[in-house]
């Protein structure tokens, strides 16, 4: 009944939006890395507005833990991360596929169809807004071409869906259902963090979404506006191989970990982990300026475990962005910063997955 998600697909719509994505080798994405949806532009795009938030301001995602108190297993774990391999793929390194998308007021929703990637109760049934002139991540059209993750996430209005291995063929005006995986849908206006006792976390502690720690992506990437604005004021997205992720046991923010799947020893990384650049770490040292405006937010945001894979960081793609990534951050340009740059800030009570999702809210 859970999965540990391997590509994503996102979009955005006027009054709904769902993530899902998993792992593989790169890492999927949130009004926080997007900004504000504008409400001019192409339908289908989103006009990112840098600086912004997607859920409200008291939200864990945008918290400042630059001074916060260290997790008492925080030299436990980055230890036993470095013994493992430290970061997938031998470096710190950038993913950019995963997309987001915004849909007006006119995009009508369409049903899908449930595939083997659908968890109950954990995944949401309901029709999705798939703007015309979108794409999933990794792809050039709605059309999951690569079997991937590809993740469809989208925001209308007020409202985010984020959809784990969707495949739409036959053209956005078709009125046949689509199929698709573990749809997860938020509601922006609404602070789903808040302190309070399981099982009333979040969607509802144990269970999962787009992501397999159980939050949305899109409020966790970081876009090329952004950058190029030279602040991004949210926590970002990372991945781990599995064999470096805690088995059987997760920290909120996180609802789930991959079920089946991780490594069951105290110095294995926890999902909901949330790991902070040192202030130390010397940020002229990095080739690029987009390079030390993604490490100064990971010195006061930190990053948070979301999901398994290769590809370290997840950045938002750029083919609906006004700035671009080429010349502003290449993917190798944090290639220097070590596993032990980092420590984990305290994420409380360590909690058993169990598996046995309780939804509290869509």
């Amino acid at each position: 009944m859970r999965h540990a998600p391997l590509f994503s697909t996102i979009v955005v719509t006027a009054g709904l939006l769902q993530a899902c994505h998993s792992a593989n080798n790169k890492g999927t994405g949130s009004r926080g890395s997007l900004g504000t949806a504008g409400t001019s532009g192409a339908t289908g795009k989103v006009t990112a507005v840098a600086g912004g938030t997607l859920f409200p301001s008291t939200a864990i995602w945008y918290q400042d833990v630059s001074a916060a108190a260290l997790d008492g297993e925080s030299s436990t774990v980055i230890s036993g991360l470095q013994s493992k391999g430290g970061w997938g793929a031998g470096r710190f390194q950038i993913d950019f596929s995963i997309e987001v998308l915004r849909a007006d007021a006119s995009v009508q929703p369409r049903a899908f169809n449930q595939t083997g990637d659908f968890y109950d109760p954990d995944c949401d049934f309901v029709p999705v807004p798939v703007p015309p002139g979108g794409n999933l991540e990794a792809e050039t059209n709605y059309t999951c071409a690569s079997d991937g993750d590809c993740h469809l996430i989208v925001i209308q209005g007020s409202k985010l869906f984020e959809m784990w291995r969707a495949n739409i063929t036959g053209g956005t005006a078709s009125g046949t259902p689509f199929d698709g995986g573990c749809l997860a849908v938020w509601d922006l206006s609404h602070d789903y963090w808040k302190p309070a006792a399981p099982p009333t976390f979040a969607r509802g502690d144990q269970c999962t979404s787009a992501d397999a720690a159980g939050y949305p992506i899109a409020a966790l990437l970081f876009s090329a506006d952004e950058v190029k604005a030279g602040a991004i004021n949210h926590a970002i997205r990372f991945i781990l191989p599995n064999d470096r992720i805690r088995k059987g046991a997760y920290v909120h923010p996180a609802t789930h970990s991959g079920a089946g799947k991780g490594t069951p020893t105290a110095d294995a990384v926890p999902y909901g982990a949330r790991f902070r650049l040192k202030s130390s770490f010397n940020l002229a040292s990095l080739p690029s300026g987009g390079a030390r405006v993604v490490a100064r937010t990971l010195q006061r945001y930190g990053m948070f475990l979301a999901d398994g894979g290769n590809i370290a960081l997840t950045g938002q793609a750029d083919t609906h962005t006004t700035a671009k990534w080429d010349g502003l951050l290449s993917a190798r340009d944090l290639a220097s910063i070590q596993v032990t740059d980092f420590e984990m800030v305290d994420g409380g009570a360590r909690l058993p997955l169990t598996l046995d999702c309780v939804r509290t809210a869509m």
